[in-house]
């Protein structure tokens, strides 16, 4: 079947674009979405579900679909329900209303996609199987997957297969990204706490100042990811905050924050690149006398994709007459769907979103419209798929 065959049969598609646009208009942070929420499960009460649960991970919904007859696999697809701390600029009808936040990461089409899917299953619905619409929160801060999957009654769901996909600018429209294992990047935050000891300014010999560790700590630190030797593929470290003391001219500084992103391709290289991290803490610390503490923040797992998964995908995209590439490297970005591939089979893709659209995170990034007929005739496919086999 052809894609315009399939996006036709979305009827009620000018008024999801509206629906888009009403999340863009009023975005929300993670774990803040309750209007957000609120607004997918009165828009979705049209389609008539089955069953929608509210509450999953905090302000998560499943909206579940079923087959005309019983038995059969079940489906999960998943969109995101946060918005971003960046200021808009776009100079558009919907822009933004909500100061110093706004959809730079295309989630509010992303939450589109799975309302267009939810219409095909209200209109064509599936002969068996299962669909379960997720829509999650707190993805930017890689809370909100951990959140739904400890949910228990999100744990009742129990999908056979998991499926979702990012828009990805830089892209042709609609050209599909794959990958076989991993897709995206683990990644974590470190956020490291050096203590000293205050002084008057004019006595600095009766303080002890971290400034110098501070510095020493942040060369250390970018100097691990140098060797690449000694990891199984791509490591990164990108030290992207630091603070000494508070602005006080007559104060010598007893305290320093640094705060680095760490990421890798592997699993297992996050872990390493972890361990030497806080063996340089340890050893800057320890030479200047100072106290030390740490945590981790914000960690994503690296999103793997199954082989299986992967070439329904494919498949999909060939009968929908999509431009499939497969990439030869990981993404470098991390996303939190990596907590669902761990736990079940599935695979996250990349969906073209125009060769002229301004980056994710940009503050002049405002998603595609015309690509949400071609995600919810994607997914319809996939699951068409998986339910003929």
């Amino acid at each position: 079947m052809p894609l315009s065959d399939s996006t036709m049969a979305i009827r009620d598609l000018q008024d999801i674009e509206s629906f888009r646009q009403h999340l863009h208009r009023y975005p929300e942070l993670s774990g803040q979405e309750t209007n957000t929420s609120h607004t997918i499960r009165q828009f979705v009460k049209r389609y008539n579900p089955v069953k929608v649960l509210s509450g999953l991970g905090g302000t998560g919904i499943a909206v579940i679909f079923s087959g005309l007859a019983s038995g059969g696999p079940t489906l999960l697809f998943r969109a995101e329900l946060d918005a971003l701390p960046i200021t808009e600029i776009n100079d558009i009808p919907y822009r933004s209303t909500q100061a110093g936040i706004s959809h730079k990461c295309g989630h509010d089409g992303h939450m589109a996609i799975l309302m267009g899917l939810a219409s095909l299953l209200h209109y064509d619905p599936l002969p068996t199987g299962q669909v379960i619409l997720l829509f999650q929160p707190a993805e930017e801060t890689g809370a909100g997957a951990r959140a739904v999957l400890q949910d228990e009654i999100f744990r009742e769901l129990k999908p056979d297969y998991v499926f979702a996909l990012h828009n990805m600018p830089g892209l042709p429209m609609n050209q599909v990204l794959l990958r076989s294992h991993t897709f995206a990047a683990a990644s974590v935050g470190l956020q490291v706490y050096l203590t000293g000891k205050e002084s008057h300014a004019a006595e600095p010999e009766n303080g002890l100042n971290p400034g110098e560790a501070m510095s020493e700590l942040i060369l250390a630190l970018n100097a691990l990811v140098k060797d690449q030797s000694q990891f199984q593929d791509l490591a990164l470290l990108t030290v992207v905050h630091a603070r000494l003391g508070e602005i006080a001219y007559g104060t010598n500084p007893g305290f320093a924050t640094v705060m680095a992103t760490l990421r890798a391709f592997e699993q297992q290289d996050l872990a390493l690149l972890k361990s030497l991290a806080l063996e340089a803490v340890n050893s800057v610390a320890v030479k200047h006398g100072l106290k030390y503490s740490f945590e981790f923040v914000e960690e994503f797992p690296a999103t793997v994709n199954a082989q299986t998964a992967v070439e329904v995908i494919a498949e999909a995209a060939a009968e929908l007459g999509l431009d499939v590439q497969r990439a030869v490297n990981p993404m470098r970005w991390s996303e939190d769907f990596g907590h669902f591939t761990q736990a079940y089979t599935g695979a996250l893709f990349g969906l073209g979103a125009g060769l002229a659209q301004p980056q994710l995170h940009h503050a002049d990034y405002d998603f595609p419209d015309e690509l949400i007929a071609t995600g919810s005739s994607f997914y319809y496919r996939i699951a068409q798929r998986i339910l003929n086999t």
